[in-house]
This record gives C-alpha cells, sequence and structure tokens, in this order.
C-alpha cells in the first residue's frame, strides 16, 4: 500500500528451494495474481501480526507489574500517567 508521497522500493533477494518457487508461481499465476504483490501482502501480515504480539507481550509484562504492586496508591498514579499520555494532556 503506498501513501501519496513518493516512497522508494527496495529489492529483497532471497534463496528458496527451486520446487517451492515454481508451485508458489504456478499458484500465483491460477490466482492472476503477481508474485511480488503477493509476497508485499504476506510480509506486512507479519509486521501487524509482529506488533500485536510485541503490544500483548507489553501489556502483560505492565499487568504483572500492577498485580505485583502492594501500594494502590502508586498504581493509581500509574493509571493516570498512562491515561495522561493517551489523551495527550
Amino acid at each position: 500500500m503506498r501513501s501519496a508521497n513518493f516512497q522508494k522500493e527496495t529489492t529483497l533477494n532471497l534463496r528458496i528451494d527451486p520446487a517451492l518457487k515454481v508451485e508458489f508461481m504456478s499458484a500465483v499465476a491460477e490466482e492472476d495474481r503477481v508474485a511480488a504483490e503477493v509476497l508485499r501482502n504476506l510480509m506486512q501480515g507479519y509486521v501487524e501480526e509482529s506488533r500485536r504480539r510485541r503490544f500483548a507481550a507489553e501489556a502483560r509484562r505492565q499487568s504483572q507489574i500492577i498485580a505485583a504492586s502492594e501500594d494502590e496508591a502508586e498504581v493509581m498514579r500509574w493509571i493516570q500517567d498512562v491515561s495522561a499520555l493517551e489523551t495527550g494532556q
């Protein structure tokens, strides 16, 4: 997906099993798709999923910190600080 601004593209060279390449090229041809487009979509999906995993891991980490805290006032200050960041205050 391109934004309104011109973006330079780069090339990615990789080694794959020749049989896999033949099957992949056949599959995209059968679906009347462009191999590069399919690969870009797969890469974008992987990056998005990676972001979700990192976000979930950070949320778990923060939840564990809060759960381990015995100081309710400290937890409330932390929640207020995070809320302020999210609202831009």
